[in-house]
């Protein structure tokens, strides 16, 4: 049996089942995972800064879902990155192993080069948490930039109405 190509895989544009990306319903979107072994402390409950690593997959997905690729922004003459300049989480109840989670992300609005997202994490109907983060759009020596036009054509659709 032929081993499968692995970036044909993560290609959505090939044909070939990709990761779970998500869905948008309105402005906002899901990102469904599971709680593994690995993002749990010894009780079984989520180690509190794998939130963050959740979070940042969900902010991914939006970005890929919406058309916008990290790897392109970094292809670019002048390269563009993130950085979290904020972030506000309230951990209102644990996640635990074997959890089937829902992460749903708004990209609420932009000025400059600062981007405001809101993101919930759910399990069933039950919230676990809440996010506040402003993101700051930066260059390679961390300058601060704006979005490219193109980034900002993608996620205007998203944004909350002035």
């Amino acid at each position: 049996m032929d081993k499968p190509d692995p970036n044909s895989v993560s290609d959505p544009e090939s044909g070939r089942d990709a990761p779970d990306m998500g869905y948008f319903e309105g402005r906002k979107h899901y990102y469904p995972l599971r709680v593994f072994y690995e993002d749990t402390d010894f009780t079984g409950v989520v180690y509190y800064a794998n939130y963050l690593r959740f979070l940042e997959r969900a902010r991914s997905s939006f970005f890929r879902l919406a058309g916008i690729s990290h790897a392109e922004l970094l292809e670019r003459d002048k390269p563009l990155g993130f950085a979290i300049r904020k972030l506000n989480l309230d951990y209102i109840r644990p996640a635990r192993i074997d959890d089937a989670l829902l992460v749903m992300t708004s990209y609420d609005k932009y000025k400059g080069a600062r981007l405001w997202v809101s993101q919930e994490i759910y399990c069933g109907e039950t919230l676990l948490l809440t996010a506040y983060s402003e993101a700051a759009c930066i260059d390679f020596t961390g300058r601060p930039r704006r979005p490219t036009p193109k980034m900002v054509e993608k996620l205007t659709p998203y944004f909350l109405s002035e």
